[in-house]
């Protein structure tokens, strides 16, 4: 026991002495650290401060920098401002001179205009004195001249008025002159040069396909088997095609007679075909007369077909097509018309687009134009008028139907397609080796010609040249003046155009000359 407490009091002693010297020890490392720390506080202390006052430094070259910056940028300003205002005012300088100079001119002016109107003023005044003073002379004028003439004013006034109308009457009708030449010189030039290149562009020259009414024999034999034994193969001939088949002396050739092209050609090609065969008796004759009669009816439709694909029209109706296709065996003043209504779209085409009108709807009206004389033998009527109810019954559009109408003046022209269309018909026949007339026909239009030109008063003499396409009159020059001349060849066309028909154009050309002659003793 003894020995614990003595241990314990040895334990404690040494803790004491131990806590006793540890707080020295620690009081000594304590005052070491501090030292140590103000050392570095002090260090840090003076770091701070040479940095404090490099920033500072910095800091005011930055500032003195940005300063003189904006002191620059300041300057600059100021002086475009200035030179902004500078340039204001010189133009307000200008502009207030400008101004002046305004204000200064419109015063000037009105002071011009105030002196004008003072002299007009101070003119209408001494004009309307004048006019006052006119009015007594012309009225004292007028009451001699009654005195002197004996006449009244009114009497006068119609006599002067009657020189004055005749005095007017010969210069209207030179003026009527001047003018239908100046016309007439442009028309023509426009017109000449518009169907110049549309007969350019149509390649035909003459006549082109005829149809034909006599058929060549190989010899004079074969008119006794076309006969045949008391004639029943040319009765079964006529019977089968419907038309006349006449045989005379004429050397090796039969002539077929008959109204309808489609029968007359049925005929020829059965009788050729007969001829070719040998074979010649009642029953070939049906069976081959049968047999062309189908091909011709099957050609139609397709020369129909290949004439609009030719020229470029759709949507024509069949039976139109047809129509179109028989116009092949048809002809006109020897003339095939198919022929002359390709002509007629080829002209139409040309002279359409050179004006500017619908090119498609000219050239349908120029197909369709003369499709009427296809049945025209078998309905009452003109071509013209059959054509237009046709092509109105089957679709047409009014346009075609009218200009179809309109082509021979069965209706008055009211469009410019419709007009075309009289022209392009009129030049495809009148055109050189396009038709052929009979000597009759050809004698009797020139005696029409000169019979219409002796008509009229003043005529001396009138002849009919260049095939009738001219009718040149001799006038008497003591009866008839210059102005006289024209209106007498107008009036003289327009009776030409009322009485006769013809292709084409007939040129009216009137002639005066005044010979005077003296003889010297």
């Amino acid at each position: 026991m003894e020995a614990i407490l003595t241990g314990i009091a040895g334990i404690v002693v040494g803790l004491v002495l131990g806590a006793v010297f540890g707080k020295k020890w620690a009081r000594q490392a304590s005052e070491q650290n501090l030292a140590h720390l103000r050392q570095e506080a002090e260090e840090l202390h003076e770091k701070a401060q040479r940095e404090a006052a490099e920033a500072a430094r910095v800091a005011e070259v930055e500032a003195k920098e940005k300063m003189l910056e904006e002191e620059r940028e300041f300057e600059r300003e100021l002086t475009r401002r200035r030179r902004e205002i500078e340039r204001i005012e010189i133009k307000l300088q200008k502009r207030e001179s400008y101004l002046e100079k305004k204000v200064e001119s419109t015063e000037r002016r009105e002071q011009s205009l105030s002196d004008r109107q003072n002299v007009l003023e101070s003119r209408i005044q001494s004009a309307e004195k004048r006019a006052d003073e006119l009015q007594k002379l012309r009225d004292e004028a007028k009451r001699k001249c009654e005195e002197i003439s004996g006449l009244t004013s009114e009497q006068a006034k119609v006599m002067l008025l009657e020189s004055l109308e005749e005095e007017v009457r010969q210069e209207s009708a030179a003026l009527v002159r001047r003018f239908e030449a100046e016309t007439r010189e442009n028309a023509n030039k426009k017109a000449r040069q518009i169907i110049t290149l549309a007969i350019q562009k149509c390649s035909t020259d003459t006549v082109g396909e005829t149809t034909v009414s006599v058929v060549n024999l190989p010899n004079d034999e074969m008119k006794g088997r076309i006969i045949g034994r008391e004639g029943r193969n040319i009765r079964a001939l006529e019977a089968a095609t419907g038309v006349n088949i006449i045989i005379d002396d004429t050397p090796e050739a039969v002539v077929l007679s008959c109204f309808d092209p489609l029968r007359r050609e049925v005929a020829r090609q059965t009788l050729e075909k007969l001829l070719g065969d040998g074979r010649i008796h009642p029953g070939r004759i049906e069976e081959v007369a049968a047999k062309v009669e189908k091909e011709i009816n099957d050609n139609i439709r397709e020369t129909g077909d290949a004439m609009a694909l030719e020229l470029g029209i759709t949507g024509l109706h069949v039976e139109l097509v047809k129509l179109l296709g028989r116009l092949k065996y048809r002809t006109s003043y020897g003339q095939n018309v198919l022929q002359h209504t390709r002509e007629v779209v080829q002209l139409m085409g040309t002279m359409a687009a050179e004006l500017g009108v619908d090119v498609q709807m000219a050239k349908r009206a120029g197909l369709l134009h003369d499709i009427g004389k296809a049945v025209s033998y078998e309905m009452e009527g003109t071509h013209a008028v059959i054509g237009s109810e046709m092509a109105k019954k089957y679709g047409e559009p009014p346009a075609v139907v009218h200009a179809i109408a309109s082509h021979h003046w069965e209706e008055e022209p009211r469009t410019l397609i419709a007009v075309l269309l009289q022209a392009a018909d009129a030049i495809s026949a009148a055109r050189p080796g396009a038709r052929r007339e009979t000597l009759e026909s050809y004698i009797k239009r020139l005696e029409s010609l000169e019979r219409i030109a002796n008509s009229f008063n003043g005529v001396q003499k009138a002849y009919a040249l260049q095939a009738g396409r001219e009718i040149r009159v001799a006038v008497e020059p003591t009866t008839l003046n210059d102005n006289d001349c024209a209106k007498l060849a107008r009036d003289m066309t327009k009776q030409i155009e009322q009485e006769l028909e013809y292709p084409g154009q007939i040129k009216v050309t009137v002639c005066r000359e005044m010979r005077v002659t003296e003889f010297a003793k």
